[in-house]
């Protein structure tokens, strides 16, 4: 009979991950921490999301920090969508500056 450790990764009471993995666990933790702060931020900022669509936010920002900072650094979306292979959505182009 084999002995496996398992890490279980737990965000407000719902099991999100779980792995073999410890480094993978600690990476998925620190990236789920860092999403609850940033909903904080959100809030305290003002912007007023509902608990699910901002903890979706502070998620979706977390897991994509590389590409968000690169935007932030003023990369163009469409270089970074391409990369990451995503799939884009077309906007109407009616506020185009000419």
């Amino acid at each position: 009979m084999a002995v496996i450790t398992q890490y279980v990764v737990q965000h407000k009471g719902v099991e999100k991950l779980v792995t073999t993995d410890k480094k993978e666990a600690d990476k998925y933790d620190k990236m789920l921490e860092v999403a609850d702060n940033l909903s904080a931020y959100l809030a305290a900022k003002g912007i007023e999301l509902n608990e699910a669509l901002s903890e979706e936010l502070g998620i979706l920002l977390s897991k994509n920090k590389e590409s968000v900072m690169k935007i932030m650094k003023g990369a163009e979306i469409e270089g970074i969508l391409e990369v990451e292979s995503a799939d884009v959505v077309e906007l109407p182009a009616a506020k185009k500056k000419k």
